[in-house]
């Protein structure tokens, strides 16, 4: 038996570990090309592209890994099922609840690792890559001048610059001709720098705009004394200017507050039980008013209260008391209402970090059924056969997740219906399967099977 486990498993190990690269590498692309307009042209090193990547395949992984098991189980059984090995095991006696309970036993100890994985690694990941993103986001893009156009004035303050031409070839890029530059940093003196051309470059740390001008003048007047005015012509002159905001300056993380994607369910079960306090007192407050309220209106044997002069004073004061009243249950309404929003807000993300890793169980249930009965083993088939039920599982989990989010289902049945729902038609398909024969109708399948993969297929 153990020797018939370790061939069943090594039948998974190929399919899985290449639909997680294949699942990743789709991910990644989708990643860069939502990202691209955020990345490029802001003068980033290879190597903070590269950390922004690594890290958000902390995500990726959690939504790869279950798909791969899925699409793994679907090949391996389905290999098995087209040499008719699963005809042989069934012959000797041995059970499709025996040729599966390998592949959940593993399964289960990758649902394992996979929520140590969401507690431990992925909030930490997910923290550090927002922060990455907005220290990008605050990084400006490579100054750059547009002939017969004004600088804009938010890439260097005090200044408003202005070239008649500028050069794109590779040895001339920082040249420039007509130069026009008019510095505001003195409130006491206007100065004009003319230039019939110059250098553009910045300093080793970024933090300076140098110029180099040629052949100009320097037109100085006092804005307190309107008759002082000065002109100084030069050959060479260098102006340097404050140029912040275009070094990448890394932030610290203990800056940012952390999201409930950035906490571990342990961290969000103490955020959940604060808010639970805080939600009960409210509640507490809400009745208190409304019974005092209540009992000072209906009580005979309150102090009578001043008479007023005229039934106006009566309506006013009365009118005071109810906008009073109304005024502070608003006020607690409102603050019990997102205590409650936000105990549902955590309570989705705890149950999700335990319902991804078990969607591995699940998908074993329902691959294994099918891969032996469609008696087809390529990569083609099991991705079509996948597709339909990572469309359903996922859609009812975002479903879920939208619902649970706004107070209408429980967080927890708003995370688990989709295991629940395929969980259930896994096991009535293994049920099936282990009592008899069961085969799919393979040309139906067969022209829902793109043209690539049907070649595939007829290869093999």
């Amino acid at each position: 038996m153990l020797i018939l486990s370790r061939h069943i498993l090594q039948r998974h190990l190929t399919p899985f570990l290449f639909s997680v690269l294949v699942l990743v590498f789709v991910f990644l692309l989708q990643f860069i090309m939502q990202k691209m307009d955020q990345l490029v042209g802001k003068g980033l090193s290879a190597g903070v592209i590269a950390e922004m990547i690594v890290l958000n395949i902390a995500w990726m992984l959690i939504l790869a890994v279950p798909m791969a098991v899925l699409v793994a189980t679907l090949m391996a059984f389905g290999n098995l099922s087209s040499a008719n090995e699963i005809t042989a095991m069934r012959a000797s006696g041995v059970s499709l609840y025996r040729m599966i309970a390998p592949v959940l036993l593993i399964s289960l100890v990758l649902c394992y690792g996979m929520v140590l994985f969401n507690n431990n690694v992925l909030p930490d990941a997910n923290h550090r890559a927002k922060i990455l993103m907005v220290d990008i986001f605050r990084k400006k893009p490579t100054f750059a001048l547009q002939p017969g156009m004004f600088s804009d004035p938010k890439d260097i303050q005090g200044y408003s610059i202005l070239v008649r031409k500028t050069f794109q070839t590779e040895n001339r890029l920082n040249d420039l001709e007509g130069v026009t530059i008019f510095d505001y940093t003195n409130t006491a003196v206007i100065t004009t720098v003319t230039a019939e051309h110059g250098t553009i470059s910045f300093s080793e740390d970024l933090t300076k705009l140098i110029m180099d001008l040629y052949n100009g003048e320097i037109h100085e007047l006092s804005t307190t004394d309107f008759n002082r005015y000065r002109k100084i012509r030069f050959t060479k002159h260098r102006i340097a200017m404050n140029a912040e905001g275009f070094d990448f300056q890394r932030s610290q993380e203990s800056a940012f507050s952390r999201g409930d994607r950035e906490l571990s369910a342990q961290a969000m079960s103490a955020f959940v039980d604060s808010l639970q306090v805080l939600l009960d007192s409210s509640n507490a407050q809400i009745a208190a008013t409304i019974q005092k309220d209540v009992t000072s209106l209906f009580n005979p044997m309150r102090p009578p209260p001043m008479v007023p002069r005229n039934s106006s004073d009566l309506r006013t004061a009365a009118d005071a008391h109810v906008s009073t009243a109304s005024m502070m249950l608003d006020g607690e309404f409102s603050r019990a209402t997102y205590y409650a929003r936000r105990i549902h807000e955590y309570s989705v993300e705890i149950n999700k970090k335990y319902a991804i890793p078990f969607a591995c169980l699940v998908f074993v249930l329902i691959g294994a059924p099918l891969g032996i009965m469609a008696r087809r083993g390529t990569f083609g088939v099991a991705a079509s056969l996948s597709l339909g039920f990572f469309l359903l599982y996922w859609a009812c989990l975002i479903g879920g997740e939208k619902l649970a989010d706004r107070g209408f289902i429980d967080p927890w049945f708003g995370m688990w219906s989709a295991n629940i729902i395929i969980g259930l038609m896994g096991m009535y398909l293994t049920f099936r399967t282990a009592r008899e024969s069961l085969t799919i109708n393979w040309s139906f399948v067969r022209r829902l099977t793109p043209k690539s993969w049907r070649m595939e297929e007829e290869a093999a």
